[in-house]
C-alpha cells in the first residue's frame, strides 16, 4: 500500500500560523476594548470584525473544511447561521418595539 506523503509534510506548519493568529487577533481585540481609547461605535463593530477573521482562520486552519466534503459543511453552516442571526435579531427586534 503506497501513502502519498507529497501533500503532507511533517511539522504542521498551517496549525502553528493559526494558532499565532488567533492569540494574535485576540490580543488585539483585548487591547481595542481595553487601552484603545475608542468610542463604543467603533470599537464594538472593529471587535466583531476581528472575531469574525478569527472564527475564518479556525474553520479553515483547524477544522479543515475545505477538504472533501468540507465545503458542502461550510454552505451548511452559513445557512444554520443566517437562520439563528434572523432568530435572534428579529426576537430582540420585537421585544424592544413591544413598549
Amino acid at each position: 500500500m503506497e501513502h502519498n506523503t507529497a501533500n503532507h509534510s511533517k511539522f504542521p506548519w498551517t496549525q502553528v500560523v493559526g494558532f499565532i493568529l488567533s492569540i494574535a487577533l485576540t490580543f488585539l481585540a483585548i487591547w481595542f476594548g481595553l487601552y484603545a481609547g475608542l468610542a463604543y461605535n467603533v470599537m464594538v463593530p472593529l471587535v466583531f470584525v476581528l472575531a469574525f477573521i478569527q472564527a475564518a482562520i479556525q474553520l479553515f486552519m483547524f477544522m479543515h473544511v475545505t477538504e472533501g466534503e468540507g465545503k458542502w459543511q461550510v454552505g451548511k453552516m452559513i445557512s444554520a447561521t443566517v437562520i439563528v442571526l434572523i432568530i435572534v435579531l428579529g426576537t430582540i427586534w420585537v421585544m424592544t418595539s413591544m413598549h
